[in-house]
């Protein structure tokens, strides 16, 4: 699949509209484009008025607004139903201001619309009934047609109605992330089953990470063509891999999925945590934005990339749980860090952690338009 994007109209969510000079706490003028934005200004290491901000997993669990939207219903169930879908992928932007929605859904919707046995349980993550570890298990990974996910379609045409000029970020998980939860069975601290069929069958865990850039690649396809204008790959447990390792047995499906939807022209993010070591690699496989967490300062981290990308980072989640003061004094080292880089977006190092005061989140927005001001 390759092309423009196609923009598909939904019906409009019952939400208040995000749109040109509706004001979300920063200034969006009339006439502002999506392509013009800060946000995909950043990406593609333009000059921006500000420097941009976003967080990752800003849609959920530290807004009180969230929790009521979904009480009752499970993760899963909730990443199927496009009103609530559009609900909660609105809520950040609205209270926050910030400069991009992302997609609220999970990394493992895909897995499930094929028909993985799994469910994500609370206080525990994605749990799969049958691990893959053998051949023969790969017959149930079939792959993802875009009727699977027509959910997806949907929800996205009616954000990208409600969002106006502001981004929405679509998302998938990496082949090595979504691998390690289908042979673990779910989460893991040191994925010695992952490992175990990485070294000792290194032709069925190359199969294996196959299957899942093609089932990858047509979710992130299904994103931009309904309307995402940037997607991020995320390698959550990646960092658990030596760079040698990961350059031979990682890198080639994460390269393919990010050559699978270059020619959309959207800015691609690779983003994983613990990669301080991997930094280099994972600009190396294709993306525009390379994440950083809050191990490498954000000038380090631009030496280990290299020239020719944006950086997307990188805040101490938590640090926002510290007194104001010292959250802007933390968020300033971090601006300190990226000052000189040809494209810096703002986010944490990770995801914001579920008590989090939602307004030290506004707060901060605010701090960093407001210094960064040009």
């Amino acid at each position: 699949m390759a092309g423009n994007p196609r923009r598909r109209r939904g019906r409009p969510a019952v939400a208040t509209p995000v749109s040109a000079g509706h004001s979300t706490g920063h200034g969006r003028l009339r006439g502002v484009t999506v392509t013009d934005s800060t946000f995909l200004r950043a990406c593609r290491g333009e000059p921006v008025p500000h420097t941009p901000v976003w967080f990752m997993r800003q849609a959920g669990r530290s807004l009180p607004e969230y929790r009521k939207a979904r009480e009752g219903i499970a993760m899963l169930d909730s990443c199927m139903r496009p009103e609530l879908v559009t609900e909660i992928t609105l809520q950040p932007v609205r209270r926050h201001g910030v400069d991009a929605a992302v997609y609220f859904s999970d990394i493992v919707v895909p897995l499930k619309a094929i028909g993985v046995d799994l469910d994500i349980k609370p206080g525990v993550g994605p749990v799969v009934a049958q691990p893959i570890r053998t051949r023969a298990d790969l017959a149930r990974l079939r792959p993802l047609e875009p009727d699977d996910v027509a959910y997806v379609t949907e929800a996205i045409g009616m954000v990208t109605a409600e969002l106006g000029p502001t981004p929405l970020v679509g998302f998938a998980g990496a082949p090595f992330t979504l691998a390690s939860y289908l042979v673990e069975g779910g989460p893991s601290r040191n994925h010695e089953h992952t490992k175990a069929l990485m070294y000792g069958d290194p032709e069925l865990w190359a199969d294996l990470l196959d299957r899942l850039a093609v089932i990858t690649s047509t979710f992130l396809a299904v994103q931009i063509e309904a309307g995402a204008s940037a997607v991020q790959l995320f390698d959550s447990w990646v960092g658990a891999l030596a760079p040698a390792d990961y350059r031979r047995s990682v890198m080639p499906a994460s390269a393919r999925v990010f050559d699978s939807v270059a020619g959309y022209g959207v800015p691609r993010i690779h983003f994983g945590v613990g990669t301080g070591e991997l930094l280099g690699l994972l600009g190396e496989a294709g993306a525009d934005v390379v994440g950083v967490d809050w191990r490498v300062p954000l000038d380090e981290a631009a030496r280990r990339v290299g020239p020719g990308k944006a950086l997307q980072g990188n805040l101490d989640p938590a640090v926002l749980f510290a007194p104001p003061h010292a959250v802007e004094e933390q968020a300033r080292r971090v601006l300190d860090a990226a000052s000189g880089l040809p494209g810096h977006i703002f986010n944490l190092g990770h995801g914001v952690l579920p008590d989090t005061d939602p307004d030290a989140l506004t707060r901060l927005v605010a701090y960093v338009h407001e210094q960064t001001a040009r």
